[in-house]
């Protein structure tokens, strides 16, 4: 998937590099501070920075601008690994080929960009770019809600889109890093239920300590390679029939 810049790589350097070859270096940041997960990979070779190519889908229901922004893609090195006419196309695309960044237009008939992005986002298959010749704040409200994180107003100046797409990617590495989070704490919350439940029924069957009725499911949740949480809800079933 896409990389964030190396560690050995720091902003100094890139900055320096930027200067002495007049090459635009942008590498995304958190709110800590951190250079983001979703940034291309940078390889520092003297004084030349190369960025690791993308893979990316294109829809528009207009295939000049397809291919004009192919074009452009391409000349900063990328690569179009497919295209789509409408949105129900370009949702099918991005399942089958699970590229870097897909960039939609919002205006295309059959599934309008929201709509399409917002599959995209639900299944969790790639970040999403929108283009838009509107910037009216209900669509940015619609676009928001479908998880979409990043747009361009067309007409656009090329030297924005490279970082449009970067925004696009960092920001739904962000946000996949947050889902994450909220589950591995809901998934603690359970387990610590079901292992509170168990000692409660092995300290009532077995006149052991909290402590002991604690060791004895860690004890055979190390020696049957499952889960504490496994182990407990094991337990609780046993002792419901």
């Amino acid at each position: 998937m896409f990389r964030s810049c190396r560690k050995s790589v720091d902003e100094s350097q890139l900055s320096s590099v930027a200067a002495a070859t007049a090459t635009r270096v942008t590498v995304p940041r958190l709110a800590d501070g951190n250079p983001e997960d979703g940034a291309a990979e940078c390889h520092l070779t003297g004084a030349r920075i190369t960025v690791e190519p993308l893979r990316i889908v294109i829809a528009d229901d207009e295939p000049i601008i397809r291919l004009d922004l192919r074009r452009t893609l391409e000349n900063m090195g990328h690569i179009v690994i497919g295209e789509a006419g409408d949105g129900a196309q370009a949702v099918e695309i991005t399942r089958e080929l699970k590229p870097d960044v897909a960039i939609l237009d919002i205006k295309m008939p059959n599934m309008d960009g929201i709509d399409a992005a917002k599959v995209i986002s639900t299944e969790g298959i790639a970040p999403v770019l929108l283009l838009t010749a509107y910037s009216q704040k209900d669509l940015v409200e619609r676009a928001r809600d479908a998880g979409v994180f990043a747009y361009l107003v067309k007409p656009f100046k090329e030297a924005d889109l490279m970082p449009a797409i970067e925004i696009a990617i960092a920001r739904y590495e962000e946000f996949l890093e947050m889902e994450k989070e909220v589950t591995d704490l809901e998934n603690k919350l359970e387990t610590r239920k079901a292992v509170d439940r168990a000692k409660g029924i092995l300290m009532d069957q077995y006149g052991l300590k909290e402590q002991d009725a604690f060791r004895r499911i860690q004890v055979q949740s190390m020696n049957t390679r499952k889960s504490m949480r496994e182990i407990a809800e094991a337990i609780i079933i046993a002792n419901s029939v």
